[in-house]
């Protein structure tokens, strides 16, 4: 489908970016769905956005003229749009309009995989078209016949539209009820298995995934494209000191990202609620890498993630930047703590990072003896595997057992 996108520059807007990496950035949403074709950009300066259609009278005419003369048939706007907005502009231009919420709920209906994910679309998908049935039903006196049964005598088409959707979110929380249930013992599994939980988080493309699959040896989708992961993925990676670790890939943020989205794909992230340490990904070729990273941390905070694990920063890509640049952000980054210059798609930088991670999650080990009955062979040899156990000693009725653990693998060897 052909389309264009328009960002609006609101002047009266306090907290709004630079309009042209705000309109590149949209550019990339759109591109993120293979039935677009975007034919046509621009930033639209506005003083102030109009109640009822944005933009002015003039640009509005100007605009429906383009539309028509080439022959697009969908309308990106990179903002909010309300429910009447919407109604009037797609009446007056004669195209479909998405905003920014639901460019970004495609994407992920698109994208996302697993059951949990497309339930989570879904859900937020619902939760945002109720807001917007005012744009399919202008008729609203229009009144639905019944027999009093189901909604009542006189039920108007869009009371009847609500409580369809009503019904379809309450059934969609019971089927994500069992998921997350199932979620729920899939984590105290693994709690059971000591190893620290490494999360990767970040702003969308900012190249989590490249990293992640040059670190597991992974083949997880890494493109140059926003919101190329949506599913959590996790692998279990040795670091080059032989400790042992999972690492998690995450769904990227985004600027602005809908509530809808950031309430549906909590549970998602609950595998970085429960990450011992968090590595934040940044692009630091961006030219608003340090607006994403506050974006970033922002939505950690609402997660309740920051007071949660330690943090360390990690300044990817390296490589897209000239030499002097790189050896700039390198110079900078040795100066803090905790932040480290590299590039996943070349390796440049990763030593010194993964030594620091495994410094980050290396736990202090003590030594005991435990004391296993014959019948314990599942433990004993759970112990082994762990390769913990430093002596043995076979008795009559049991076996002495002197391991040398960390407090988290003697908290799963416990609950076995």
């Amino acid at each position: 489908m052909r389309s264009l996108v328009l960002h609006p520059d609101i002047q009266s807007d306090r907290n709004r970016r630079g309009p042209e990496f705000a309109l590149d950035e949209a550019v990339a949403l759109a591109a993120a769905l293979p039935d677009l074709e975007v034919v046509g950009a621009d930033v639209v300066r506005l003083p102030r956005a109009q109640p009822g259609l944005l933009f002015g009278k003039g640009k509005i005419e100007e605009l429906a003229q383009r539309i028509e003369a080439e022959e697009i048939g969908l309308v990106l706007i990179d903002g909010p749009v309300t429910p009447v907005q919407q109604r009037n502009l797609e009446k007056r231009w004669g195209c479909k309009l998405l905003d920014r919420t639901g460019l970004i709920l495609e994407i992920f209906a698109d994208r996302a995989a697993t059951r949990e994910g497309v339930l989570q679309v879904e859900l937020a998908a619902l939760s945002y078209q109720r807001t917007r049935l005012v744009r399919a039903w202008t008729h609203l006196e229009r009144q639905r016949g019944g027999l009093g049964f189901v909604g009542g005598p006189g039920e108007t088409q869009i009371e009847a539209d609500r409580r369809a959707i009503d019904e379809a979110v309450t059934r969609i929380k019971r089927q994500l009820q069992k998921v997350v249930k199932t979620r729920a013992l899939h984590r105290s599994a693994r709690k059971k298995v000591p190893y620290p939980i490494v999360a990767l988080v970040g702003y969308t493309n900012a190249g989590k995934s490249t990293l992640f699959n040059r670190l597991t040896g992974a083949d997880v989708m890494a493109k140059d494209m926003l919101f190329a992961t949506l599913d959590p993925t996790m692998r279990a990676v040795t670091l080059p000191d032989g400790t042992d670790v999972i690492l998690s890939d995450t769904v990227g943020f985004i600027s602005d990202l809908p509530t809808q989205l950031v309430a549906a794909f909590r549970a998602t992230l609950e595998e970085v609620l429960d990450a011992d340490l968090i590595l934040h990904v940044r692009d630091i070729s961006h030219p608003e890498t340090t607006e994403q990273a506050g974006d970033v941390e922002a939505i950690l905070s609402e997660l309740g993630v920051s007071e949660t694990a330690p943090q360390i920063d990690v300044w990817n890509k390296l490589d897209r930047l000239d030499a002097a640049g790189a050896e700039a952000r390198r110079t900078e980054a040795e100066r803090q703590p905790d932040v480290f210059a590299v590039s996943a798609l070349t390796g440049d930088g990763l030593e010194p990072l993964l030594a620091a991670v495994a410094d980050r999650v290396s736990a202090p080990r003590h030594t005991a003896r435990v004391d296993l009955a014959h019948s314990e062979g599942r433990k004993r040899a759970w112990l082994f595997e762990q390769g913990v156990v430093e002596d043995e000693e076979p008795g009559k009725d049991s076996t002495i057992l002197q391991v040398n653990w960390t407090a988290r693998q003697e908290r799963a060897f416990r609950q076995l």
